[in-house]
């Protein structure tokens, strides 16, 4: 007889997607146990896809979520699963912890796991309703596919544009001090300003980026192909107050 906690365990190993020998492996529990449990329990409470039931989507969590996968995130195939990765420059501790509590707000039920790489901390959960969340995931890089939103994720973000813009500047954004000097009075003079950066490949994800500027009432211009920056005083002090600073 299991305890309800190991059945909880290996109910959600199940979930995320892995065979029943590599759950019986982790769990300890045997594999016509499990199969037995995966048939005939309904699905754990926190495993629901918001898309395929009832379950609740938080839009703000959401939106953020989807600015950070439109910048360094990924979804990958795994076996009867998916992983969603999300790449963090581990000079910005604070952005982890972030990412990390978003994929625990919409996932709850399944372990996040924190993969060092060079430079950076990749932050990823498992899950086969990713794509359901995420349908502009595809092969290849971002930028050589389109990337169009869905109906319902526009009316979230419409509602929701900083905490989406918050997911896109921390990820494939900066905030840097521009250094300019000009003649005055026959003297030259240096002024330092701050400016927010966006840098991303796809033209669809920097107009998207674009588009949630213009419904917060910032600012922006396209510096070259690539980047749009936001660099007025009063707009770079509104993206301050709206997504904060990268920590």
């Amino acid at each position: 007889m299991h305890s309800p906690d190991r059945r909880r365990q290996a109910e959600t190993l199940l979930a995320s997607g892995l065979s029943l020998s590599a759950c019986a492996r982790l769990s300890g529990v045997a594999r016509s146990t499990l199969r037995t449990w995966r048939d005939t329990s309904p699905t754990p409470r926190g495993l629901e896809c918001p898309r395929c039931s009832d379950a609740p989507l938080v839009p703000e969590v959401y939106a953020a979520l989807l600015g950070y996968y439109l910048g360094d995130g990924c979804v990958s195939t795994a076996r009867r699963c998916f992983a969603l990765r999300i790449s963090c420059d581990i000079a910005y501790p604070e952005i982890i912890v972030d990412v990390r509590r978003l994929l625990e707000t919409t996932h709850p039920s399944a372990a996040t796991h924190l993969v060092r790489a060079p430079g950076c901390v990749v932050v990823q959960k498992a899950w086969k309703h990713w794509p359901c969340l995420l349908p502009q995931h595809g092969p290849g890089p971002k930028h050589s596919r389109p990337i169009v939103l869905e109906d319902w994720q526009r009316t979230i973000l419409e509602s929701h544009p900083a905490p989406f813009l918050r997911g896109l500047f921390h990820s494939d954004g900066s905030r840097v001090s521009n250094r300019v000097r000009r003649m005055v009075a026959g003297r030259m003079k240096y002024y330092v300003y701050p400016r927010w950066q966006f840098t991303n490949y796809s033209d669809d994800i920097r107009e998207l980026c674009c588009w949630a500027l213009d419904l917060v009432d910032v600012p922006w211009r396209q510096s070259n192909r690539h980047h749009i920056s936001v660099s007025t005083r009063a707009g770079v002090a509104r993206l301050d107050e709206l997504i904060g600073l990268k920590q």
